[in-house]
């Protein structure tokens, strides 16, 4: 199963195509539009959310709300685009228009990919790498990672995220019930923080950081239940599934570190308290006593739950800019504002767990069988009962 996204910040549309979704899945534009809705969520959040309504129109691979096997096609219109029509259109215009519309963008804003994307493929007009690095994109890498949510809840994997912290205010370790609890808990909450009282310190945090012209940012959690023993592979290091999880992590917009289990701390502790006792029973088969490895050992599930952070640096646009250096007459200079977000944590904890989504559900239709989902779930069983029998 794989996806490929295409489309800029201020085009008409976004637009993912998924191949490899099994026949049989039950899937609906409503189910999409939940996890749509959640990414444009979260305090901190600049206008550009207030312009779009994200709503997913379902173009292939689906018929009368079941998949069929085939390419799925998911796309996304840009409201903004009707503002952008001269600037961002596909038509080719003169030089003189060119002018009327807008002039180049020729200084990079430290931070974005503004002067190595252009360095990379040869723009003198830094608005051709900019509406494609922007994180609008991670619109459809959410809607893939609905579609990837769906597989996973019909395999009996349940996936919630929530923030740990920002700009250095931390969470406290709070117990929750289910991942159900977790998520209506964080749900409610505007910067989807389990700890209430860390919440409050959250946005005040956020406040001031918007007043100051500045921005923060901060940690996300994503928890997994329910994956089998044994899916990944110590055998192939390209097969690993928690490398995979970390890549996937690392590949969000401004993501800059991720780790699993207790991750780094495992560092300053002996093995004695980092290592998972293994135990046993009729009814549950193998356990561990404890998580420090966060649901893997070897590249491959233990079957504990999958705990993986991610840390997202502070967005680079600041209503405070930063010096950079014109290209075109190499003049210092403060940097453009693109973008108003103060803070993008909480939205990114929803893309932490749609990136996440996607992999296990990957993991698992290549372990389990990828055509039928009736076929997959009774793989899967047989797979479970083996391990109570083991």
């Amino acid at each position: 199963m794989r996806y490929l996204t295409a489309g800029e910040s201020h085009g008409p549309q976004l637009t993912t195509i998924i191949e490899g979704v099994p026949a049989g899945l039950y899937l609906t534009a409503e189910m999409i539009n939940d996890e749509l809705a959640r990414r444009q969520k979260g305090y901190g959040r600049g206008r550009r959310m207030q312009i779009e309504k994200d709503e997913v129109e379902i173009l292939s691979g689906v018929r009368h709300g079941y998949t069929l096997g085939g390419p799925i096609t998911l796309v996304v219109q840009n409201n903004d685009f009707k503002h952008w029509t001269k600037i961002m259109g596909a038509a080719p215009i003169s030089e003189e228009e060119r002018e009327e519309v807008k002039r180049q963008l020729t200084r990079p804003r430290p931070g974005h990919a503004d002067l190595n994307g252009a360095l990379k493929y040869g723009h003198r007009d830094m608005r051709n790498v900019l509406e494609r690095s922007s994180a609008r994109e991670t619109t459809v890498r959410v809607a893939a990672g609905a579609v990837a949510k769906v597989i996973l809840r019909e395999l009996g994997v349940h996936i919630g995220g929530h923030v740990l912290e920002i700009g250095g205010v931390k969470a406290k370790r709070l117990p929750y019930d289910s991942i159900k609890s977790l998520q209506e808990i964080t749900e409610a909450s505007p910067v989807r923080c389990l700890d209430e009282e860390a919440g409050e310190k959250m946005m005040r945090a956020i406040d001031e950081a918007k007043e100051n012209g500045d921005s923060i940012g901060g940690i996300v959690e994503v928890i997994a239940e329910g994956m089998p023993i044994g899916v990944g592979s110590y055998v192939h290091y390209d097969r690993k599934l928690e490398a995979k999880l970390g890549g996937a992590m690392m590949s969000i917009n401004a993501f800059k570190g991720a780790e699993i289990g207790i991750g780094f701390e495992a560092a300053e502790k002996p093995g004695s308290q980092v290592h998972d006792e293994i135990t046993w029973d009729e009814q549950n088969g193998y356990s561990r006593r404890s998580n420090n490895a966060g649901g893997f050992e070897g590249g491959m599930t233990t079957g504990m739950p999958i705990v993986i952070r991610g840390v997202m640096k502070p967005i680079p646009t600041l209503y405070k800019p930063l010096e950079s250096v014109d290209i075109d007459t190499k003049e210092p200079f403060k940097a453009s504002i693109e973008r108003s977000d103060s803070c993008a944590v909480p939205a990114a904890s929803v893309v932490a767990e749609s990136v996440i989504a996607w992999e296990l559900a990957v993991a698992l239709l290549d372990q389990f069988g990828r055509d039928r989902m009736d076929a997959i779930k009774e793989n899967i069983q047989r797979h479970k009962e083996y391990s109570l029998q083991f």
